[in-house]
């Protein structure tokens, strides 16, 4: 059994309008979803291996809703970190583990597991991130279509599109207690 606990922030992005109709059992804006999911971890351990910094995002196309499945998806986790802290995060999103990623699983197929730099900057709604030459996402708060002021909340864009605006940051916690998945000797091979 794996116990693991990761603590930080995440920074979503999607296609749709701001509000995210997934999250409220709405039918994605455009028909399909395209979205990306980026977990910086500030304080974090699997078992007794360490994830204080690291990151690690999924990025995956629905057809249709999310919760409809059939959708597909690649995964990219922190090239700094080392083979344990790798296998650690790889269990994770591979979703055997539980956590948000025990639940997306059963809606996409995840394709690969790919090692890349990251840098992240969190900074409320300016916050940001650019994953290689991947993807790259700069929140901004959204604005009142008729006045023009700014709101606390931010915009949704499409992943993985330069300069996007975002849909979410968000601190979060999360636990899991569950059998371990073995991982794969070949697991991010192309």
């Amino acid at each position: 059994m794996a116990d693991w606990e990761v603590s930080g922030t995440v920074l979503i992005g999607c296609n749709c309008d701001y509000g995210c109709p997934c999250n409220f059992n709405a039918p994605p804006t455009t028909g399909d979803c395209e979205g990306n999911w980026t977990w910086h971890i500030e304080k974090g351990r699997y078992g007794d291996v360490e994830l204080d910094g690291l990151t690690l995002a999924i990025f995956a196309d629905w057809p249709k809703a999310i919760h409809e499945g059939g959708g597909k998806a690649v995964a990219y986790y922190d090239e700094r970190a080392d083979e344990r802290q790798s296998e650690a995060l790889e269990n994770l999103v591979r979703g055997g583990e539980g956590g948000p990623w025990g639940i997306f699983i059963n809606t996409y197929e995840l394709l690969d597991i790919v090692p890349a730099p990251f840098q992240v900057n969190v900074d409320g709604e300016h916050s940001s991130y650019k994953i290689g030459d991947v993807a790259e996402l700069q929140m901004e708060p959204i604005k009142n279509p008729v006045s023009g002021a700014a709101s606390s909340s931010t915009k949704a864009g499409a992943p993985p599109r330069p300069s996007s605006a975002s849909t979410a940051r968000s601190p979060t916690t999360t636990r899991g207690r569950t059998p371990s998945t073995p991982s794969s000797p070949t697991a991010g091979a192309s």
